[in-house]
Order: structure tokens, then sequence, then C-alpha cells
């Protein structure tokens, strides 16, 4: 398997894990509601001491996501976003001081890389800055070519296991997911929760018996009580619909308002890990 040491996201992964710590990876659409913000959101999370973000691809018919993302990716599509402009807007950050260090994930669909041609998209990823990807419409059996090409790219494929992944299917996707294993925390679409099921941190407890490889929850973590509730036995918190909304609210304010507005609702989110 091909070494990703030098990989931003598994470098994050690796000195949280050193340091004892655990961190909340915030998700935003890019290009909601435009890509400069979505660029100011990225150097205002750095700047918070975020250490890995999540990409979503705005895409016209996303699997999973509950209204809140439908409606920014709706919106975002709506002004002409397109993968190859958030490329640019990632590259652009990259070059920016602000842009170092921290790991960026995209969410996309397999019908967005199979229209570029896999090879093509998994290079203009890597070119812009991107650290890996997370394909949710791709199952397992066939994320084989992605895997590979993936990591010869420099990328992490980062797969999801679902409440109602077997015991035993759970295990090879542990095997085959690169950077962290997306664990989804309920059977259904994405959206805020006051609380998570009991089972999932029983489940992502016993995952982590049997896997070295970084695991983080997502859906339904709203707040910092879901967020320290998630940490005590994964590696990280996805934060998603609860984000969006707070852009959604904020989306008609100065921009520099909704940026400091984002980033201080995402350090009350990581306040419980300091």
């Amino acid at each position: 398997m091909t070494s990703l040491d030098d990989n931003r996201l598994v470098r994050a992964f690796a000195a949280l894990r050193a340091a004892g710590k655990k961190t909340v990876v915030p998700f935003i659409t890019a290009g909601y509601p435009d890509l400069e913000t979505t660029a100011a959101l990225l150097g205002e999370f750095a700047r918070r001491g975020v250490r890995v973000c999540e990409l979503g691809i705005p895409f016209s018919d996303p699997v999973a996501d509950g209204p809140v993302i439908q409606a920014s990716y709706t919106q975002a599509l709506e002004t002409g976003i397109t993968s190859d402009r958030i490329f640019e807007t990632v590259k652009r950050f990259r070059q920016d001081n602000s842009g170092g260090e921290l790991a960026l994930v995209a969410m996309v669909s397999y019908s967005i890389v199979f229209r570029h041609g896999v090879d093509k998209y998994l290079a203009a990823a890597r070119d812009a800055g991107l650290d890996g990807l997370i394909i949710p419409d791709l199952p397992l059996e066939e994320a084989g070519c992605v895997e590979a090409a993936a990591a010869d790219a420099g990328l992490c494929n980062i797969l999801l296991i679902a409440p109602t992944t077997s015991p035993r299917r759970r295990l090879e996707i542990a095997r085959h997911s690169r950077g962290f294993i997306y664990y989804v925390s309920v059977a259904g679409i994405t959206g805020a929760r006051d609380r998570l099921p009991e089972a999932t941190v029983a489940a992502v407890a016993e995952l982590r018996k049997c896997t070295d490889t970084p695991v983080c929850v997502g859906f339904g973590v709203s707040n910092a009580v879901t967020v320290e509730e998630v940490c005590q036995v994964a590696d990280g918190a996805i934060v998603g619909s609860a984000i969006v909304n707070r852009i959604t609210e904020e989306r008609d304010k100065p921009a520099a308002r909704l940026v400091g507005e984002v980033g201080d609702f995402v350090a009350r989110l990581l306040a419980p890990l300091r």
C-alpha cells in the first residue's frame, strides 16, 4: 500500500494522537455563499486551531445530505460553482500564509469524479492542495481503482461506515480507508441532533479496538456537548449542518461578520477538547 506519511491529513491526526488530543472537523459547502467567503472561513478555522476541514462539492442530487446542506448546494450551483472554480480557490488558499497545514478533504459524488475522469479529477484535486476525498456513493466493492489512484496521487480515500454495516464489513472498510474512517452516527440524512444514539458510541469504541486508523463521527453532531460525547471514543467529530446553518443565518451580513460569527461557533465546539 502506498505510503501517505507526508499527506497533511495523515500528519494532522498523527500529531493530534501524539499530543493526546481530539479534534472538530468542520464541514462547509464550497462556494456558499461565495468562494471568497469559503476561503476566508478556511483561514478563520485554521486561526482558531482547526486541523482538518471538509469541503462539500455542490451536487444537484446529494446522497445523504439533509435540507440545510441540500439548500446550500442548490444555491451554490445557481451561482455557477464548479469543481474547477473550487480547486482554484483552494490553490489560492494554499498560496496564502493561512493555508499551510490545514488538511482539506472534499466530500464529492462519484458522478462528478467519473464525469471528469478519475485520474484527471484526482490530479486536479492534488494540484489544488486537497489532501483526501470522501466519495459517499462509491461502495467498497467498486472503490478499489479509486483507492489505488488516490494513493498514487498522494490523496487519502476516506470510506464510510454506517450503523447498519455488518461487523465483518466494518473491518474490511477500516482496512481500506486512508486518513480516517468516517463513521455515520445515525441511519438517514445529515442534520443537527441534540444527542447521539448510545449504540454509536459503543460501536465506535469497538471499532477502535480493531484498527489504528483514526475514526471521525459525523451526522448529527451539532454542539459542544455532542462533540465531547463523540470524542470520548472517536478521534474527531464532524460538524456540518449546524455550521452551514450558521452561515445561512449570517449570509446577508458583511462577510467579515459572517466569518467571525462562524469562527466563534467553531471555537465553542472546540472548547471541550482543549
